[in-house]
This record gives C-alpha cells, structure tokens and sequence, in this order.
C-alpha cells in the first residue's frame, strides 16, 4: 500500500511539472488579450510581439504562510506619476525562495474595496535585484484574492508577475512598491522588460 502511494505522489508531481507550463501559457495569452480589450489599455495588439517572459518554473510558485494584519491604519502609497493612492497593509507573508526565507507585505485598495467586483482584490508589489537589467525597473506587480487566503497559507506564483502600465507608457498612474517589498534576490520568473519602445506623451 504504501509502495502505492509513493507511485500516486510521484505520478502527481510529474503531470503537475508537465501541465505547468501550459497553464502559465494559457495565463499569459488571457493577459495579453486584456491589452486588446482593455480601453484604457497602453498596447495595441501590433505590441504584443514586444512582451517578453521567463520560462515557465515551478520552483517560483511558493506556499506562504499568513500573518494577518488587525487595524492597520490606511496611508498613501506612491505612484510613478508624483500623485498617490490610498492603501491598507492587510497581511505579512513568509516563505522561502532562492533557498532563503523571504517576506512580503500584501495590500488592499481603499477604493477598490468600495466597489463589489474589486472588493476581494488584493495588491502584492514588489521589487528584487533583476529590476533595470533584465525586469522593469520600477518592481513588478502579482493579483491575489483575499477568497484563497482563508486558511493559513496562499500560493504566490512569480511566473504570473506583471508590468505596471507605467513600463510602457506615461501617462498612467502606478504604485511604487514600497521599501519594505524589495526581495534581496533576483526573481527569474513572470514578465521581462517590455522590448518595445515605451510611449512619451507631448
């Protein structure tokens, strides 16, 4: 019996390892196609062909553990534009990657939160040491939902980190990850630097 277990998890982690990719591909293709239907999108479908990812890599898809954060009081995050946005700090999350332990702050929007399709929305910025060189120099972004993190752990998987809008053109309004989300490690997962040229407004 147990023999047969030890089949079972060895077959499971050899079809999760197999199917990955193609689930972050189908992923990345829902993701561009936003750009297209998105009006206030800053790509066209002709700069699509500029969107550049790391592989696919499990081993960037990590289980964190929750530290829930009680009446933190809202303040205003930064954004690349010089103006900002209202935010709480909702929860600390701890995990290893790179084989070091790690953590990262998650936010919640103030005015999202107000408006029902966006009320579970939570907001994971980030920055980490391949900013500027290979990934876009003012950090990257991850969605998560508040709906999966009602146990004691939630999934961050780095092959979906995203550019801000800011990486391809002004015009738009662009949290700064705070200090306190800067990973001390290069994260070779998710998007790369846009390769088009970005857009400059008059």
């Amino acid at each position: 019996m147990k023999y047969l277990f030890v089949l079972f998890a060895l077959f499971s982690l050899r079809s999760f390892a197999q199917d990955y990719p193609s689930v972050i591909a189908s992923h990345r293709e829902h993701y561009k196609q936003d750009f297209i239907t998105n009006t206030r999108s800053p790509l066209k479908k002709e700069n699509l062909a500029d969107l550049h990812f790391f592989e696919a890599d499990s081993s960037y898809a990590v289980k964190a553990n929750i530290a829930f954060l009680i009446d933190e009081k809202s303040f205003q995050m930064p954004t690349y534009s010089g103006d900002s946005k209202e935010y709480v700090r909702y929860a600390i999350l701890k995990f290893t990657l790179g084989g070091q332990p790690q953590q990262l702050t998650v936010y919640k929007s103030i005015a999202l939160s107000k408006i029902l399709t966006y009320k579970d929305y939570l907001f994971l910025p980030f920055t980490d040491e391949s900013n500027g060189s290979d990934t876009y120099g003012g950090g990257r972004y991850i969605d998560l939902n508040a709906k999966d993190m009602t146990e004691n752990d939630v999934m961050i998987d780095f092959n979906k980190a995203y550019n801000p809008y800011c990486a391809y053109s002004d015009g738009y309004q662009c949290p700064k990850p705070p200090e306190e989300n800067h990973l001390n490690l290069k994260v070779n997962a998710g998007e790369k630097k846009y390769g088009g040229t970005r857009k400059q407004l008059d």
